[in-house]
C-alpha cells in the first residue's frame, strides 16, 4: 500500500493547542491536530496552513516539520508530517472534516484526558521543546 503523504498544523498559543475532533475515517471522534492530503505542488508547511484554515479558520504561518509519522490503519496509509505553525489569528471554528475544533490545555493532552489520535502526545512534546515552552 502506497502512503498518502499528508500534513498536520501544530499551533500552540501559551499553553494551549489547538485539536479538532475527527468527523470522518480514520480516526472519526477522536482528537487530533487539523491536516489532511498535501495537493499537488505544496510544501507540507502550505499544505499545513491551508488545512488549518480549512478546518478551523484559524491563521498561521508555518515554521518547521517536528515530526513524520507513518500512520497505516486498515485501508488508510498516511505518511504525515507535522509541521509548528505560529499563530496569527482567528478564532477555531469546526469546518469541512472537523466535527469540532477547541484549544485545549497543554496539561490535559499530555495527560490524556480526551480520546486522541496515536502521536498527538508525542507531536505535542516535540513542538512544546522547539517552541521553548516549559514543560
Amino acid at each position: 500500500m502506497i502512503a498518502v503523504p499528508a500534513a498536520m498544523a501544530v499551533v500552540l498559543r501559551g499553553r494551549e493547542v489547538l485539536l479538532v475532533q475527527r468527523r470522518k475515517q480514520p480516526d472519526a471522534g477522536l482528537w487530533g491536530y487539523p491536516g489532511g492530503h498535501i495537493e499537488p505542488g505544496e510544501t507540507e508547511g502550505q499544505a499545513a496552513v491551508r488545512e488549518l484554515r480549512e478546518e478551523t479558520g484559524v491563521e498561521a504561518r508555518a515554521d518547521a516539520v517536528l515530526d513524520v509519522l507513518d500512520i497505516q490503519t486498515g485501508e488508510f496509509s498516511f505518511r504525515l508530517a507535522a509541521v509548528s505553525c505560529r499563530y496569527v489569528a482567528g478564532d477555531p471554528v469546526p469546518a469541512d472534516d472537523a466535527a469540532a475544533a477547541e484549544w485545549v490545555a497543554v496539561e490535559d493532552v499530555l495527560a490524556g484526558r480526551r480520546a486522541m489520535s496515536d502521536g498527538v502526545d508525542r507531536v505535542l512534546e516535540a513542538a512544546i521543546a522547539h517552541s521553548g515552552l516549559d514543560r
